[in-house]
């Protein structure tokens, strides 16, 4: 069928809406009509040419929610009308990582960059009028009005959901709210630095109020996102690291904060560094955000890094396992201690998505939200 899809072509670019031919689902994929889809600041990266995919054009978006219109042949557990979240990396349910509790680091993600199928790294769904392939992100491609993506990333939800809120929780609300509650572990009475409050920030922030932390510092450099962070549950906002370590130190008797998750946009070595040096002995940073992915080298000491027994973590989607984590966060925004509707700043259409990441670097936006008609 056809379908109208926001591209990349060539980096560095701007997202283009263009028409494309959309494969029919085979055995264990879905056809989805698109409801909404995040405007996550990694598919920027696509567009500024920080994250290299390996094939263009590139439908962008992996952040996003819809409903079911075909089901492939031989595919149990899905029906035409469900209504389902994607989540940006698929869980095969049986690879090791799989199976010890760990979805986010499933072998299937390993091709993610591709814009394959994530089963078969050679076959795409996507084509341009003269046959030729298009990636989609993350196997998704949710900037599509409709898409075909396998069921290893399909969540189904309730029908009586928002899509336009529960998109969100395919990326931005996962990743933060796992990287303060499973990454860097927080614990009641911690204190923690939250280091970029966007849409990954604000999330973290939210995950670690829950997790009882006692002091929750904000750093952002836009005055509107460290206003909107105390809304998630921030005790204290600065506009730099330097300010926001004084803080920490204050509060603990000069040891530091207890964790500091990195979580700015284009993160850098420098960004890391700030962390470490915040964190009290035995702390932990957590870097969440992503820049250029093949920048090498932490300006950190290694002495400090010994004697101090600090903990730099990683954190891919918060250390979640999506078929459960998802669900377990709706039953938190149903039950209100979760905000997703206060996360939504902006509402734009398909062919206004290049204008959503404008708004986005211009500080603008906690989140983006692209809604279908």
């Amino acid at each position: 069928m056809r379908t109208r899809s926001a591209v990349i072509s060539s980096v560095p670019g701007k997202y283009e809406v263009v028409e494309l031919e959309l494969d029919e689902p085979r055995q264990g994929e879905l056809m989805v009509k698109m409801a909404a889809s995040g405007l996550c600041h990694t598919d920027d990266h696509v567009a500024t040419g920080d994250m290299r995919m390996a094939i263009y054009p590139h439908c962008g978006g992996h952040e996003g929610a819809g409903v079911v219109e075909k089901v492939g042949p031989n595919t149990p557990g899905f029906e035409v009308g469900d209504h389902v979240v994607f989540s940006f990396l698929p869980a095969c349910g049986r690879c090791r990582w799989c199976a010890s509790g760990m979805q986010n680091l499933c072998d299937l993600g390993a091709g993610l960059l591709t814009g394959a199928r994530p089963e078969d790294q050679s076959s795409y769904r996507l084509h341009t009028d003269d046959g030729h392939d298009v990636g989609q992100m993350f196997g998704l491609g949710t900037f599509s009005e409709h898409t075909t993506v396998s069921v290893s990333q399909a969540v189904k939800i309730s029908k009586e959901l928002p899509l336009d809120k529960m998109c969100l929780l395919g990326c931005g609300v996962g990743t933060g709210w796992g990287s303060a509650v499973n990454s860097a572990a927080v614990n009641p009475g911690d204190t923690v630095i939250v280091m970029g409050t966007g849409g990954i920030g604000m999330n973290a922030i939210q995950g670690a109020a829950h997790a009882g932390a006692s002091n929750i510092i904000a750093v952002d450099p836009v005055a509107f996102k460290r206003e909107k962070a105390f809304d998630f549950g921030a005790t204290h906002a600065f506009s730099t690291m330097e300010e926001a370590t004084e803080v920490a130190k204050s509060l603990t008797n000069g040891q530091g904060a207890d964790s500091a998750i990195v979580t700015v946009g284009v993160t850098t070595g420098e960004h890391v560094a700030q962390a470490f040096s915040s964190i009290r002995k035995a702390g932990t940073v957590v870097v969440t955000g992503v820049g250029d992915l093949s920048a090498i080298g932490l300006p950190i000491s290694l002495g400090e890094l010994t004697v101090y027994q600090k903990r730099i973590q990683g954190s891919l989607f918060g250390a979640s396992s999506p078929s459960w984590d998802i669900l377990r966060q709706i039953q938190l925004y149903q039950d209100g201690k979760l905000k997703l509707d206060e996360l939504v700043t902006t509402v734009y259409t398909l062919d206004e998505v290049a204008k959503g990441y404008e708004d986005m670097h211009a500080g603008k936006n906690i989140r983006g939200v692209v809604v279908f008609d």
